[in-house]
């Protein structure tokens, strides 16, 4: 008689400091970037990142929120944990910025930061964030999924696992360990180590089957259906996720349109494609929802299926009461925080969005579609696209007009990209041109941060998606006022050979606050004022630019930016920053619409 004796998953450490198993456990979890500043108050930590420099990036960044819009950047391209790791005090209150950011975006990052010794708590210590006016454990604990402090070095594996699987659950959050001086450099005798992630952190990773057979009866019952993708379904729509998806939509002839930070998730050229319908939106998805007087189609919009989407006020192009069907409104997320909380739904379900879509498309193959109402809104949806544009103002998208117009800027950079680009609108009016005047197929992504709109996020972010994908073209696109914000990280693609590209908008103007004001207080007697109120000094851009190490560009008209652009995506893939900018016509207005938005409907049916 034999005995089988399994191999234990785990292993013991011996005489290990807790540096080494911060160093340990972000190994384990597959990080090889961080982003950061370095400072005093991690110096154990910092020596284990140069011995180990060969297969841990530490990049140093110019300041703290850009290393966490790096990070958020690094993640949204590569999957993979952002890792941001900076010092106490205002390294600390400075990364607080990138991780809100991060955590209304749904980006899985872990926040380290140093903290001065225990022992000096409470004496007013240089940088001290726990016990005096400053607690920064309470101040992010406030603004994202988990916050703690290792207090006590026997409890750091319960904590920093516990802060891994809350960055890695699903919806994926921001997680931040403080870890004081003296606690870095502590030794354990002795630490029970996981020798795999499945054994401290599972993805929830299911959807009922019977919540799944009851949205899809709903969905195939009705006429006139509409499927929106929102920025939760990102990982399930990748190649072969969205090669059955968009199977199963044109075998039932199902319309798709996207929320706005989920542009692109699917082809925006296919037929089926309504493009955007958040704010701004494409100018399709209206004329689906309610058809004009005289269309040749007549039955209702009445069935909506909302697939990971939070529905905040970008996504349902301000809380619109013309996206609320005729009938069932469902909403499909991980979160059941989010469920029902802005628009009228029907019907609420909580499910991970990969497990829900390939529950859907295999019930999916036991059904036939409906043979009459899948040919009448096939041929409305066809009608539309022949007789309307996608566009606000397709005239200003074709124009060879000097300046540039920005719509026309958008149709190049559309044409131009190599597939499987990346692109990081920042805030401002670049989120109008790009989400209503970017025509962008997959495997091409786009990536807002439209729930907290934070300035500058795109101008670090795009480093930070150059690093983790090298050989892809990475592109912001962003107004000079972001860029002023957090250019100076084009230092940090050049010290890392990462040739991200800058289509900067030189407008020396916070042109989408001075065109907003002008329309909600213009002044008769003085209709410019607003013109010069919120100017920016006029800085130079190109030498800024170049003094920071990148090629630059100065474009004034379609022609200029094709070569500027075509160049920079050749320089770009040779490791060498690339920054275009383009003098716009000043007088052009995004598709904003300059009112109060509509209040969204709660009411039930």
């Amino acid at each position: 008689m034999s005995t089988s004796i399994t191999k234990s998953p785990y292993t013991t450490l011996t005489n290990i400091g807790i540096s080494q198993l911060v160093m340990k456990y972000l190994q384990l979890e597959g990080v090889n970037t961080i982003f950061g500043i370095p400072g005093a108050t991690f110096v154990d930590l910092l020596n284990l990142l140069m011995v180990n420099r060969a297969t841990m990036r530490y990049v140093v960044c110019k300041q703290e929120t850009g290393a966490g819009y790096m990070a958020d950047g690094y993640h949204r391209v590569s999957g993979n944990l952002g890792v941001v790791l900076v010092t106490s005090g205002p390294g600390a209150t400075n990364a607080l910025t990138g991780a809100m950011n991060a955590q209304a975006g749904r980006t899985s990052m872990l926040v380290i930061t140093g903290e001065q010794k225990e022992s000096q708590f409470g004496i007013d210590d240089e940088q001290e964030g726990v016990d005096l006016d400053l607690d920064v454990v309470q101040v992010y604990k406030s603004a994202v999924g988990y916050s703690t402090i290792i207090n006590a070095a026997g409890d750091f594996p319960v904590l920093f696992q516990q802060a891994l699987r809350n960055a890695r659950a699903i919806p994926e959050a921001v997680s931040h360990v403080s870890i004081p001086h003296d606690m870095m450099a502590t030794v354990l005798p002795s630490v029970t180590f996981p020798t795999s992630t499945s054994l401290y952190r599972r993805a929830f990773d299911s959807a009922s089957p019977a919540d799944v057979k009851a949205v899809a009866d709903r969905l195939f019952a009705a006429k006139r259906p509409l499927i929106l993708l929102g920025n939760g379904t990102r990982d399930a729509l990748d190649a072969p996720g969205l090669a059955t998806f968009q199977a199963f939509v044109e075998r039932f002839g199902i319309p798709v349109g996207t929320t706005s930070d989920g542009k692109a998730l699917f082809p925006e050229s296919h037929a089926l494609a309504l493009r955007s319908c958040g704010y701004p939106p494409c100018q399709w998805p209206g004329l689906y929802f309610a058809p004009p007087t005289g269309s040749p189609y007549a039955a209702p919009y009445d069935c909506l299926l909302v697939l990971g989407s939070s529905m905040g006020d970008f996504a349902t192009n301000l809380f619109s009461t013309p996206m609320v069907p005729a009938g069932p409104f469902i909403q499909v997320d991980a979160d059941q925080k989010v469920i029902g909380r802005s628009m009228p739904i029907t019907m609420g379900v909580i499910a991970e969005a990969r497990a829900f879509l390939d529950g859907l498309t295999s019930y999916a193959a036991t059904v036939t579609p409906e043979a009459a109402s899948m040919a009448d809104r096939l041929a409305y949806l066809a009608w539309v696209k022949k007789t309307h544009s996608a566009y606000a103002n397709p005239a200003a998208r074709e124009s060879d007009a000097s300046p540039i117009r920005p719509e026309r800027a958008m149709a190049i950079v559309s044409e131009m990209l190599p597939p499987g680009s990346h692109v990081f609108p920042d805030a401002g009016n670049s989120c109008g041109w790009t989400s209503a005047y970017l025509a962008l197929d997959p495997p091409t992504r786009i990536h807002s941060a439209l729930d907290v709109g934070a300035m500058g996020y795109g101008t670090a972010a795009v480093v930070g998606g150059k690093l983790a994908a090298p050989n892809a073209t990475c592109i912001s696109i962003g107004g000079d006022g972001s860029f002023l914000m957090h250019g100076n990280e084009v230092s940090t693609a050049r010290q890392y050979g990462a040739g991200a590209i800058w289509m900067v908008w030189n407008e020396n103007d916070l042109n989408m606050v001075a065109q907003g004001m002008a329309a909600y207080f213009p002044d008769p007697a003085d209709p410019n004022v607003w013109n010069d109120y919120y100017q920016l000094g006029n800085p130079d851009l190109v030498k800024v630019a170049e003094g920071l190490g990148a090629e630059a560009y100065l474009v004034h008209s379609p022609d200029d930016l094709r070569s500027a652009l075509g160049k920079a995506i050749k320089g770009g893939q040779q490791g060498r920053p690339q920054v275009i900018v383009v003098q716009q016509d000043p007088s052009a207005m995004p598709p904003f619409v300059y009112a109060p938005p509509v209040a969204p409907r709660r009411s039930r049916r």
